[in-house]
């Protein structure tokens, strides 16, 4: 299994992203506090995760501050 639990994708027109934690679409977050909250849905724990480490989160189109197509 890859060991990148979390998966943000590119952000949309609208400004949000796409997340997937451990394989599963969880909705689309408009800040890292919804993807957070996908995190704990999930039944992770976000205190253990940091949402910079490339070895747990995977950011596609752009880091942790990018959250419009324009950024």
């Amino acid at each position: 299994m890859n060991p990148r639990l979390v998966i943000v994708y590119p952000p949309d027109d609208q400004g949000s992203r796409r997340v997937r934690v451990d394989g599963l679409v969880m909705g689309q977050a408009h800040s890292p506090r919804d993807i957070v909250g996908f995190m704990r849905r999930a039944g992770l724990d976000p205190d253990t995760i940091d949402l910079a480490d490339p070895a747990f989160v995977e950011w596609r189109g752009g880091g942790i501050d990018v959250w419009s197509a324009a950024d």
